[in-house]
């Protein structure tokens, strides 16, 4: 007899047809990230659907967010509710299980049928990123909950409404959950459609600078305003300079400004940033600092900084490697090849990962093209990821691999 968790016995307690089923109704509920109504649903439809599971589910309230207007008001930014399955929360090991429901596309985007592209490949919104990873989760579990090591230890899934914004309604929770475990599994996308998966990630900063000076008339007594335009411009080339090799700078977009005959007396500098190690993240906050107070006094205006930070840097320490070298095995053992690339991009397994747990954050289905209209998910990859996931926990549940 097989045993229960040998891959050949993984494999058979997959049910792939279900899966496509699933993620066929999920992708057809529109869950863009403003879209509270269709969030609420879903998180309704995953609730029930990880209640098969052992444990308690529940749906957490978003926490409170800001962000800046156009007019440079500070005003609060709705968010859905994010579903949360604790399942043995008393088990000495125990894993972080983590996805999004969310998707990119709003409620009026053309963007909203399923359809196939060949007997194996379907185009969807949300379908790679990340309904297809979501349903390898709860499959995944399914098989490893037939697994005799899987009552020794437990895990926590958390699906948030808000990662493709920067998970800023759920990074509290994140952290939360993430305390304490013995490792973390993140259901993005692979990195490449062969299954290959992101390896160390840079960071990522969004800032809403808001600049106040005074406005006056541009021809009688221009003298006596203080120009935000000019101010905002000053602050754009000056950031824009404090790019370098471990951190880029991406001034995004000015607003502000008014008739040609007024000196404008507001404007809202938009910007990203991407540093690639904590060192270069603690040294632009300090530079830029600087920076506002250098515009402020020489500008005579004043400035209000939102924003920050949002995903720190992933490197990858020894613990992670042994990690990703773990799914490699599995996957090895179920004959998929896995390797692995450093990515520019960011998701949750950054914030988890700052918690000092070992996560592989692109556990999900193969596909590609995500955030366009002509993201498309591989099918035969839904039953490929469950397995691999439902292995890799069997495996973690016994020993020390770590």
């Amino acid at each position: 007899m097989k045993p229960d968790s040998a891959p050949e016995a993984v494999l058979d307690r997959i049910d792939a047809d279900t899966m496509l089923r699933e993620v066929q109704d999920w992708a057809a509920i529109n869950t863009g990230t403003a879209n509270i109504a269709g969030l609420d649903r879903m998180a309704g439809v995953l609730a029930d659907a990880f209640a098969t599971l052992p444990g308690e589910v529940e749906l957490v309230d978003p926490a409170p967010v800001s962000a800046i207007a156009s007019d440079g008001r500070e005003f609060d930014k709705p968010h859905g509710r994010h579903m949360v399955l604790r399942v043995r929360p008393e088990a000495e090991r125990r894993f972080v299980l983590t996805g999004h429901m969310d998707t990119v596309f709003p409620v009026d985007h053309s963007f909203q049928q399923v359809g196939w592209l060949d007997e194996q490949t379907l185009n969807g919104p949300g379908t790679a990123d990340m309904k297809g990873g979501i349903c390898v989760i709860l499959h995944a579990l399914r098989a490893f909950e037939a697994t005799a090591g899987a009552a020794r230890v437990g895990y926590d899934v958390m699906i948030n409404s808000d990662e493709e914004t920067g998970s800023l309604a759920s990074r509290g929770l994140i952290e939360e959950l993430a305390r304490g475990k013995y490792a973390a599994l993140t259901y993005e996308p692979s990195a490449l459609p062969d299954g290959t998966l992101a390896h160390a990630r840079g960071g990522t900063g969004n800032y809403s600078i808001t600049i106040h000076g005074r406005s006056a008339h541009a021809g009688r007594n221009p003298h006596e305003g203080r120009n935000a335009i000019v101010a905002a411009s000053d602050l754009v080339l000056r950031i824009a300079a404090l790019a370098a090799e471990d951190i880029t700078v991406n001034p995004a977009k000015i607003e502000g400004g008014s008739a040609n005959n007024v000196v404008p007396d507001l404007a809202v500098v938009r910007f990203n940033i991407r540093p690639k190690s904590t060192e270069a993240m603690t040294r632009f906050d300090t530079q830029l600092d600087s920076v506002i107070a250098t515009i402020a006094a020489e500008r005579d205006v004043r400035i209000h900084r939102h924003g920050g930070v949002t995903r720190p840097p992933k490197p990858v320490d020894a613990k992670a490697q042994r990690l990703f070298d773990l799914v490699r095995d599995c996957g090895a053992e179920l004959g998929q090849t896995i390797g692995w690339i450093p990515s520019g991009g960011v998701c949750d397994g950054n914030n988890i990962a700052a918690c000092g747990v070992p996560v592989v954050d692109t556990m999900g289905v193969r596909g590609g093209a995500i955030h366009s209209p002509d993201e498309f998910m591989i099918v035969p990859s839904l039953k490929e990821r469950a397995a691999l996931s439902a292995l890799v926990l069997a495996k973690l549940s016994t020993g020390d691999h770590l």
